[in-house]
């Protein structure tokens, strides 16, 4: 499995369930909307570093 899919794929769950919540819980809803956010943007950049290292490889 290509590393940084997994975060990438976590952090879309909980971005997905702080926006399904902010009605209710605004002030968590935007913690966690912020934390799932960030582990996209983490996971992101782990799959184009290692999608650019592998062509170095090759």
């Amino acid at each position: 499995m290509r590393e940084g899919l997994i975060p990438t794929v976590l952090g879309t769950a909980v971005t997905a369930s702080g926006v399904a919540l902010r009605n209710k819980y605004p002030m968590a809803a935007a913690a966690a909307a912020g934390f799932g956010l960030a582990h996209v943007v983490l996971g992101a950049i782990d799959l184009v570093e290692h999608r650019h290292n592998a062509k170095k490889m090759f």
